[in-house]
């Protein structure tokens, strides 16, 4: 163990997963739409660079991240693939789209007016690509519908290249009769909006809707490009929609790519009735082996997961938390002293696969009244992502 890391506590990232999980989108998208990794917030808090690395060589021919300065850290590790941005960046921040040639969104003729500046200032020899966002009933941002053949026609008079129209799904991950009908309503809104655009006599190169969910569970959203957040990290955006993917993959599954990992770091045998840990919650119901894990809510682990009763593995067994987390520990109740051997040294696992057991991030997500992509997004920057499996070539 290095020096910088002490403490015996660690994030697992699996790059097989990734790579089985890329392959496993693909098969779904088809032959001829390609696959974008969406590797904003550090990857879900996984590692872009490592897993922008391991998505391209398995297949994906795009990545896209949330802010510029995403993009920056991608080109500055070498990676030379396209980089979408997904919304419209401040005008500020043009000129590095253009000097790292990015590819960003854009939604306003003011940001069509920056990044043509940007362009001008830069002497780009070939026109800049923007890709210009529908909002089709998400209301976060994007161009209105009945705008975009204008908007349109504004970047290509200001000198950039028309690459690409998308939008967003709201709901695609829910099944319900009423979400399915928005769905299906944002796809007709798309389809109208890419018509008046062809009509306007501009074609885009890239066409894309599908998100994760979009992907499994709305195949008329699949279009030139699907863009894989949630599933690229072997997490479903609904539990719901696991049935689905593994019948249209002939029995596939995602692979998680993520594993909470730490060592107990100390052990004591305590009474029936102690209360440990911070405002003595709850006694224990019978003698115990507790064991101190150096983890805790300053490393994504909330202090809220003591009362939704969600366990960790010990030995290959779940066991449950025997006191409220606190900054930089958790306790666990291991057991009656001697029926299982408990050692300091031993592997804790809080998210991830031990033995023949399991703890999900969608197992968290339920305790939390939370989804998966915070969970993992939550994972905090002081604990060490140590990657496995083969090291992208």
């Amino acid at each position: 163990m290095g020096a910088d890391r002490f403490r015996p506590a660690w994030a697992e990232i699996d790059l097989d997963a990734v790579r089985h999980n890329v392959s496993l989108v693909g098969q779904l998208a088809g032959p001829r739409t390609k696959v974008c990794a969406v590797v904003k917030a550090d990857g879900y808090g996984h590692g872009a660079v490592p897993i922008a690395r391991a998505a391209l060589e398995a297949g994906a021919s795009w990545l896209a991240v949330a802010l510029v300065e995403e993009g920056v850290a991608l080109r500055d590790a070498g990676v030379d693939a396209p980089v979408l941005v997904l919304s419209e960046p401040p005008s500020g921040a043009m000129e590095a789209v253009v000097e790292h040639q990015l590819t960003t969104t854009v939604a306003t003729r003011g940001g069509v007016a920056a990044l043509a500046a940007a362009a001008r200032r830069a002497g780009s020899e070939q026109p800049v690509p923007v890709h210009v966002k529908v909002d089709t009933g998400m209301h976060r941002v994007g161009v209105a519908s009945e705008d975009v053949a204008e908007l349109a026609a504004a970047a290509v008079a200001a000198g950039l290249r028309f690459e690409g129209l998308w939008t967003h799904l709201a709901v695609a991950e829910d099944p319900a009769e009423e979400a399915r009908a928005f769905t299906s309503e944002q796809l007709t809104r798309f389809d109208a909006a890419l018509a008046a655009v062809r009509r306007a006599g501009h074609r885009p190169d890239v066409v894309h809707v599908a998100n994760s969910a979009g992907l499994i569970a709305h195949p008329a959203s699949r279009f030139d490009l699907v863009r894989v957040g949630i599933a690229l990290y072997g997490i479903l955006p609904d539990e719901r929609l696991g049935p689905v993917l593994t019948e249209l993959t002939g029995g596939r599954s995602l692979r998680p790519v993520l594993s909470l990992r730490s060592r107990i770091s100390a052990v004591r045998d305590l009474p029936a009735g102690a209360r440990p840990s911070y405002g003595r919650r709850r006694p224990l119901p019978e003698d115990a082996r507790v064991a101190t894990v150096p983890l805790g809510y300053a490393d994504g682990v909330p202090r809220r997961l003591f009362d939704a009763g969600v366990a960790v593995l010990v030995g290959g067994r779940r066991r449950p938390l025997a006191g409220t987390v606190t900054m930089d520990q958790v306790v666990v109740d291991c057991g009656p002293p001697g029926r299982w051997p408990v050692a300091v040294g031993d592997e804790v696992v809080l998210l991830g696969r031990q033995g023949d057991e399991e703890v999900t991030a969608a197992e968290w997500a339920e305790g939390l009244g939370t989804i998966p992509y915070e969970v993992v997004c939550g994972i905090g920057a002081r604990v060490p992502r140590v990657t496995v499996g083969r090291a992208p070539g």
